[in-house]
């Protein structure tokens, strides 16, 4: 295989997320409320790209851009900052790149957002797709084309789904399953497609359709199977305070997949995307907030807690020598384009 395929190949809809937090309560019509906090940044497909770079994978995005302030922002801080491969992506001209407004409450989010179907799809943008050793993607009803392509050419790929607006959760949706090599659903969604009563028995549906099927649980951890190697794997969730959990599931993924890359067993699977996404919580945003090499290593040099030292003890062999630079979290508001002066007339 090529030394230089991209560890992990993504597409998606890219949003130009602000985030507020600190609200106390919900908004009610009528109502002005201040809040304490806030933060922006790239979000939708952007999370996983973010989390993904910042296990040092080599990560390549296939999204669209708008041609204005939003995407030429966004762009830059996946392209400059955070060294995501945007070669398959494109900017359209005359579409605007969406906006979300997320008002994070407790431990969930309302989400209200401005924007337009893209002008691409994401076969047109994958045409056909380079090899890659993973891809991470969300499968919805109708299946995308370049997904088959991708699991020919020996990609292996890591699935996630989303809530189910129709709330008929077709069990059509799992039969792409025979075309991944995971499925990590949420709990709520892995009950509904299989429709169980409990993980557990998610868990034991889904294992017999995936070789590899994990069910996260939120406050209460996540459960594995990998029928490749015949583990099962069940862990708690860290004891965290949640600031802001805008795409703390995207964090979770992107762990799992670089654990994975690595060949850990699957309790160090577990165990490390749980804390991945239990550190993302405490910041703001979806992407930006990932913790990546640097903030895990930064949360395992101050653990005082013995128990925790001792669940989390593969780490002292697993944290690279080199974690990178110190990760950059979603700003209050995004740096003023450079001032261009006008020419002078003579």
């Amino acid at each position: 295989m090529d030394d230089d395929r991209p560890d992990v190949l993504l597409t998606g809809l890219l949003f130009y997320d602000l985030v507020l937090t600190g609200l106390g309560k919900p908004p009610t019509p009528g109502e002005e409320i201040w809040t304490d906090g806030m933060g922006c940044g790239p979000g939708g497909i952007a999370n996983l790209a973010v989390a993904t770079a910042r296990f040092g994978l080599r990560t390549s995005l296939a999204t669209v851009f708008g041609d204005d302030y939003y995407g030429a922002y966004c762009r830059e801080i996946l392209a400059g900052q955070e060294g995501v491969d945007l070669s398959l992506s494109r900017t359209a001209d005359g579409w605007h790149t969406p906006v979300t407004v997320s008002l994070a409450h407790g431990h969930d989010r309302a989400l209200v957002t401005h924007g337009q179907e893209s002008p691409y799809s994401q076969d047109v943008l994958m045409g056909d797709p380079p090899e890659s050793r993973t891809a991470l993607v969300h499968i919805e009803a109708e299946p995308r084309e370049w997904l088959a392509k991708a699991a020919a050419n020996g990609t292996l790929i890591y699935a996630d789904v989303g809530w189910d607006p129709t709330q008929q959760w077709s069990r059509a949706l799992l039969d792409q399953l025979a075309l991944c090599h995971a499925f990590l659903p949420n709990e709520t969604e892995a009950m509904a497609y299989t429709r169980t009563d409990s993980a557990a028995a998610a868990l034991g549906t889904l294992s017999e359709l995936v070789p590899v099927a994990v069910v996260t649980r939120g406050g209460e951890g996540a459960v594995a199977v990998d029928q490749t190697t015949g583990e099962y794997a069940e862990v708690p969730a860290l004891d965290v305070d949640v600031l802001d959990a805008t795409g703390a599931g995207d964090v979770f993924g992107a762990s799992f997949v670089a654990a994975s890359l690595a060949g850990w067993p699957l309790t160090e699977r577990l165990r490390f995307a749980v804390l991945s996404a239990g550190l993302s919580v405490g910041h703001h945003g979806g992407g930006l907030a990932a913790p990546g090499w640097y903030g895990v290593a930064r949360w395992w040099r101050s653990l005082t807690d013995p128990g925790l030292k001792k669940a989390y003890g593969f780490l002292a062999d697993r944290i690279p020598a080199d974690v990178g630079p110190p990760v950059h979290f979603a700003p209050v508001t995004p740096p003023a384009p450079p001032h261009r002066p006008h020419a002078q007339k003579p």
